[in-house]
């Protein structure tokens, strides 16, 4: 049931995107963007090399050219069947040449560049060598913005890849969970994500009783047991975009204390997700979240972030925190999902992907946020 983003997209529409970063990078300063293997890279090109090597594989967006591919010779014949190929030049090499005086020789050699995060240093130095005049930047660092604003086609995806992360959840609801271990759990998850079109499961973690304290605690041997709260947070990729939530279950009936923490959760992601609006600032969200908690008498118990940026990767920005100011902008997709957690007792999370609309927000997730009950 898996698929590949490259289906979904024209050369067209990937001809728009690098001409979008070029355009962005020329106005943060920059005299060109260097794209290595990675996300950035398959959501420019729709290429994704089939190995990842010593070999340099690099998109050079740089002012006053269009977009050229650098990419081994014996590579080249898979970098053409790329959705995006038709809209840049491939320059390839071979073994033996160097790849880093061909790519100097389309740069500006005293210019600064905006560079993957995930480019090796293997490669940055050898640039750096070629180019003595020349300085770098980390992509996220210049431009982390650039994959945040989704257009119609990439919400198509993101909207399905949360359904199916909603229909492993009603599904996980029904698996037995008391006498088993953590890992078990996890590993139905993982099941049941690729059997609703997940290609990759990039986590399922399953915290029980004390382990939901740690919030991104590694499913382990731990036995879950009756009476326990069970949070469970999981998501990867479908079709080439990202699914994540999170809701807390609890085995057997809880405590009044237990269902009034979760209680309160709900009402702080409920305050989050009435925040996103456009022109709010990412920091409001997280605000109006850790109000709830912080007047509950839960402040110091929330203790990371409200949520993330999600598309092409399950975590990227924007950030939904303290002190990040840029505004919301309608197409942006982001976790909401405050927590409390209690050390050496029990954790709740409550975790919904939304997308900032015209006029407000709307849900990728909607499955119940209420505290469920299982066996």
């Amino acid at each position: 049931m898996s698929g590949s983003t490259a289906a979904s997209f024209t050369a067209d529409d990937y001809r728009a995107r690098m001409e979008r970063a070029a355009r962005t990078a020329a106005e943060a300063g920059l005299a060109g963007l260097l794209v290595a293997p990675g996300p950035d890279l398959v959501w420019l090109t729709g290429y994704t090399p089939p190995a990842v090597t010593e070999r340099l594989t690099l998109l050079v967006l740089a002012a006053g050219q269009g977009p050229v591919l650098v990419v081994p010779a014996l590579e080249a014949p898979d970098a053409q069947k790329a959705a995006g190929a038709p809209a840049l030049a491939l320059r390839d090499w071979t073994d033996g040449k160097d790849p880093y005086a061909a790519t100097a020789a389309l740069l500006d050699a005293s210019g600064r560049f905006g560079i993957s995060d995930n480019a090796w240093a293997l490669h940055l130095l050898a640039l750096q060598q070629a180019m003595p005049g020349s300085s770098y930047t980390s992509l996220t660092e210049a431009l982390p913005m650039l994959r945040a604003v989704k257009d119609t086609a990439e919400l198509e995806l993101m909207t399905a890849a949360g359904a199916a992360a909603d229909a492993t959840f009603e599904e996980i609801r029904d698996v037995p969970f008391a006498g088993r271990r953590e890992s078990q759990v996890a590993a139905d998850l993982d099941r049941l994500l690729r059997r609703h079109g997940h290609e990759q499961v990039d986590f399922t973690i399953v915290a029980s009783g004390p382990n939901g304290a740690n919030p991104h605690h590694e499913a382990g041997d731990r036995v879950i047991e009756r009476g326990d709260m069970v949070v469970l947070d999981f998501g990867g990729l479908k079709d080439g975009y990202g699914s994540d939530t999170s809701r807390t279950v609890h085995v057997g009936e809880p405590t009044d204390e237990e269902r009034r923490v979760h209680d309160i959760v709900r009402e702080a992601q409920e305050a989050g997700f009435r925040a996103v609006r456009p022109g709010a600032a990412c920091q409001d969200v997280d605000r109006a979240a850790r109000a709830v908690i912080a007047g509950a008498g839960y402040g110091e118990y929330f203790i990371h972030r409200t949520g993330h940026g999600i598309g092409v990767t399950t975590h990227e920005p924007p950030y939904m925190i303290e002190g990040e100011e840029r505004p919301l902008v309608p197409g942006m997709c982001f976790s909401v999902e405050p927590g409390i957690y209690l050390p050496g007792r029990f954790g709740v999370r409550i975790e919904d992907i939304v997308t900032v609309t015209e006029d407000g927000g709307r849900r990728l997730n909607t499955t119940s946020r209420e505290l469920v009950i299982v066996e």
